[in-house]
């Protein structure tokens, strides 16, 4: 009898204890009270040392986020409650979470100098401009500020780093994600104070999309940030991946842009160009694959 009636006392205490997910007028939105979500844990990673890695090699990975494996990533483009893209995530853990954004840099320079949230506003070009207008009630023009908001919609790929590196203590090859870095994708704006020259080249590209690198995150850091947000199934809604689930996982579609070699670590492009780009893409892929498969004998 005691058993059973300190066996209700739990329950009920932990009925207390167990977060609720109500809306601002306190109903349950839903039939049941989720919570799982925001005590989920990245899947810890091997104890490894330097004596059990017996071959390393850093690559360089590029997600298009147009590919249909990688919508998940993309949308939604503007948040919807808990649901949001992962840059917006990765923005709101840095402007709201603490976490450190990097400078864009040369290979091995990742996490050189850190950003602050003003400098990556302004490599989103969020700034306010004066504008002339009418004045409807005098018919003067008069000056107008338009602020230009943050559009992370405009990020349309990423850059993976990576570590792919062959344990002699497990006998198997093995990659772990380094950082990441969103790359955003826009037309250039002319603005009224670009020289000539600068307005000439923009109105030759007009149409055409230019790249900009933003800045790069540690992935290790931000995964506790990933493992606490879902990912959208098409085809259950109790059953979602985190985003950090999508990583460790491998669930994304990317190509190789880039190798570690004597040649100051020079992307693919510097060297071929169209189909050979992707030709050599796919032979460094290979390459990787099979030296899992060179070190037994059979």
């Amino acid at each position: 009898m005691r058993r059973l009636a300190s066996l209700i006392l739990i329950c009920v205490l932990a009925s207390f204890l167990v977060p609720q997910e109500t809306d601002a007028q306190g109903v349950l939105n839903g039939i049941y009270v989720k919570y799982r979500d925001q005590q989920r844990k990245p899947i810890p990673y091997k104890p490894l040392r330097e004596a059990d890695v017996m071959w390393s090699k850093f690559i360089m990975r590029r997600i298009d986020l147009r590919e249909k494996l990688n919508e998940p990533l993309y949308y939604p483009t503007k948040p919807i409650l808990e649901r949001m893209s992962l840059i917006d995530l990765m923005l709101h853990g840095i402007k709201n979470e603490g976490l450190t954004a990097y400078a864009s840099g040369d290979p091995g320079e990742e996490f050189n100098v850190p950003m602050t949230w003003r400098e990556i506003e302004e490599k989103f070009d969020v700034r306010n401009d004066t504008s002339q207008v009418m004045d409807v009630e005098t018919g003067e023009m008069i000056d107008k500020v338009i602020t230009k908001d943050l559009n992370s919609f405009e990020v349309k790929q990423y850059l993976v780093k990576e570590m792919w590196y062959f344990d002699r203590k497990y006998s198997t090859l093995n990659v772990r994600i380094i950082a990441l870095s969103p790359i955003r994708e826009y037309n250039k704006e002319i603005t009224g104070d670009m020289s000539a020259e600068s307005i000439a080249l923009a109105e030759e590209s007009a149409g055409e999309a230019t790249q900009r690198q933003l800045f790069w995150v540690s992935f290790v850091e931000f995964r506790p940030l990933f493992a606490n947000h879902e990912v959208m199934n098409p085809y259950n809604d109790s059953e979602r991946r985190s985003f950090d689930d999508i990583f460790f996982k491998r669930k994304f579609a990317s190509y190789i842009v880039q190798e570690s070699n004597i040649y100051d670590n020079r992307n693919i492009n510097s060297y071929s160009l169209g189909q050979n780009t992707l030709l050599e893409s796919e032979r460094i892929k290979n390459w990787v694959f099979n030296l899992e498969q060179d070190v037994w004998e059979y």
